[in-house]
């Protein structure tokens, strides 16, 4: 079988669910150049086969993808309107599969997303393929049957970050690290500030230990604290560096669509506190027994869960631990790819 992707930023994890896949697979990805606010520097196996969207146009994509000629094809969203206009040819002949990780809010722009979804998604897309049961609700509601969408689209590179947990347990049974840490941009939708000025608060009420170690760029300020680590841009081969000097993952996003970080820090081993922003959390955080949930842009209660978790034993962190490990392997790169075969021979036997 082959497999057509049209996707927009790659991401590690994305590569590697697709280097899974091309293990039985022919895999071929269309992409949007790296961004530069995220510039990762991403390998290929020589399995895969990559194409830069700038290099070519619209001409030439529409004979590359002939040339290819997928037995299913896979689109990131709607947002580029080449990639619609690619799909299109192919709608009802193969499985032609949308993805979308945005919660349904409501919003004026969702409804009229609704009334127009005949025209510029229903007559493209057969198949919709979302993270979680928000965005399953969204495109249920863009018109898309219930037996047309497949959920569990996002999964991070579980080898890698199980591989962490394993090597990091021993020397955190011995010692629990008292660090929290932050992998993100940092901008004000991503909580970053909260976070900062939770932690701080909580340092000057009830003196601790623990220090907050953050991953990440962005046009927000970071604050200068004897606590507070800044590291800047991490390419993700050198995370494990610094993830086993810290113990606790935050991610106190205002708004998040998913959050695969929190299924990387989850399978790590970590103890893990979102916002209930983030989308993740409705698989990878199971309240009081992995971490904590709290109100998105709540200072007040973001601070007494890092109170609260700076006051657990060691032997209470060690057990969130090692139930966030369970609760990440929800999710694999072989269910992940499975899906792909599931849509495929569905749309065939139909």
């Amino acid at each position: 079988m082959t497999v057509l992707f049209l996707y927009t930023e790659l991401a590690d994890y994305f590569i590697k669910s697709c280097e899974n896949l091309s293990e039985t697979e022919e895999v071929h990805i269309i992409r949007w150049p790296v961004n530069k606010e995220a510039p990762f520097v991403f390998s290929f196996s020589e399995k895969l086969k990559v194409y830069e969207k700038n290099n070519y146009t619209f001409l030439q994509l529409e004979q590359l993808i002939k040339k290819i000629n997928p037995d299913i094809l896979i689109c990131s969203g709607w947002i580029d309107k080449d990639y619609l206009k690619l799909t299109k040819p192919y709608f009802k002949k193969i499985p032609t599969v949308l993805t979308c990780d945005t919660h349904w809010s409501a919003s004026i722009k969702q409804y009229i997303a609704i009334v127009l979804s005949r025209f510029f998604l229903l007559n493209k897309f057969t198949y919709s393929w979302v993270p979680g049961k928000k965005q399953s609700q969204y495109v249920s509601k863009l018109g898309f049957k219930q037996n047309k969408i497949k959920t569990g689209f996002y999964c991070c590179d579980l080898e890698k970050f199980n591989s962490f947990y394993k090597s990091q347990l021993a020397q955190k049974k011995n010692k629990f690290p008292k660090r929290f840490l932050f992998v993100g941009r940092y901008y004000e939708f991503k909580g970053i500030k909260d976070l900062w000025e939770a932690f701080t608060q909580l340092q000057i009420e009830a003196p601790n230990e623990w220090e907050l170690w953050c991953l990440g760029t962005g046009n927000t300020i970071p604050p200068i604290h004897e606590k507070i680590k800044h590291f800047g841009f991490v390419q993700p081969n050198n995370l494990s560096e610094i993830t086993h000097e810290c113990g606790v993952f935050v991610l106190p996003s205002h708004f998040e669509p998913w959050g695969v970080v929190v299924q990387e820090y989850a399978a790590s081993g970590f103890p893990i506190v979102t916002s209930a922003a983030v989308g993740s959390s409705e698989i990878f955080l199971e309240n009081g027994s992995n971490g904590y949930s709290f109100e998105a842009k709540n200072i007040k209660e973001l601070k007494e869960i890092l109170k609260k978790i700076i006051t657990l034993s060691d032997s209470d962190l060690i057990k969130m631990s090692m139930a966030s490990h369970l609760i990440a392997q929800k999710i694999t790169p072989k269910k992940w790819s499975d899906t792909i075969l599931e849509i495929y021979n569905e749309f065939n036997t139909n």
